[in-house]
């Protein structure tokens, strides 16, 4: 393809990815300006605002039950982040490098758990949680939701590229299992676990159905389901927005924060 050619076929593509580009932050765009304007005065998309204010904010970050919304979304997207790292590090390890009765038959049984919806477990998860007393507990929250069968799938194929040498090096210098797992696994699955650290944060962070279903007071509702209460009880629109907003802020911190290992994976994956 010439030069000129390939121009031709760039342009559009470009004003493509532009075009989806403005589809995709208008809402988000929108979510602000809402959040920023006065309350009672009209916004978008009737028109735009005359003037922008902070107040919304204000009030919102001085409510006391948002602040207590947002500490238990932080507790429970935080602690399942780690153990969902470290759980699913080790289980990847193991399926990938070490070699025991029933390695493939238990691998492929955990991975076709992710064919099963979460919806159709989620009486019986409730039923079993309620009988040890985890309703309305940080660990009735957090612990049904550890076994991810995705981040093992993923963890196990990246350390299926790692070379065999560096393992058979260590186990000749007389290295432990633990000291492999930590002077090799860990640092080499850095950027993957960067990867997965987003996708699980994200999708913690922005759980709505089961921690309705357990969080039952305020000591452990999360911010997804209290900006629902708030909701419900005709709060202003500005106000909602302005939690919404406030609410984005982790996640963005979150990716922009590890966006280059996000960017480093995706280029390993691509030398691969």
């Amino acid at each position: 393809m010439t030069a000129a050619a390939a121009r031709r076929v760039r342009w559009p593509l470009i004003a493509l990815l532009g075009l989806l580009s403005v589809l995709t932050v208008s809402p988000f765009v929108a979510m602000v300006v809402v959040a920023l304007t006065p309350a009672g005065k009209p916004t978008v998309p009737s028109q735009w605002p005359d003037s922008l204010t902070f107040d919304n904010l204000t009030r919102v970050l001085s409510s006391s039950g948002f602040v207590d919304w947002t500490l238990n979304s932080v507790v429970y997207s935080v602690v399942s982040v780690v153990v969902i790292l470290l759980t699913a590090s080790m289980a990847g390890y193991a399926f990938a490098k070490k070699r025991f009765p029933g390695r493939d038959a238990m691998f492929w049984t955990f991975l076709a758990t992710m064919m099963v919806p979460f919806q159709a477990t989620l009486i019986p998860t409730f039923v079993m949680v309620n009988s040890l007393n985890g309703v309305d507990t940080f660990w009735g929250l957090i612990v049904p939701t550890l076994a991810n069968a995705q981040a093992v799938f993923l963890m196990r194929q990246f350390i299926l590229g790692l070379p065999d040498e560096l393992f058979d090096a260590a186990k000749v210098d007389g290295a432990s299992e633990l000291r492999v797992y930590l002077t090799i696994v860990v640092p080499l699955t850095r950027p993957i676990m960067a990867t997965l650290g987003v996708f699980v944060f994200l999708w913690h962070w922005n759980d709505f159905l089961w921690p309705l279903v357990v969080g039952q007071s305020d000591a452990t509702r999360t911010l997804t389901v209290g900006l629902t209460t708030l909701r419900t009880e005709e709060t202003q629109l500005s106000l909602l927005m302005a939690s919404a907003t406030i609410s984005v802020v982790p996640c963005l911190l979150v990716f922009f924060l590890l966006q280059r290992y996000l960017v480093n994976s995706i280029a390993m994956t691509g030398f691969k």
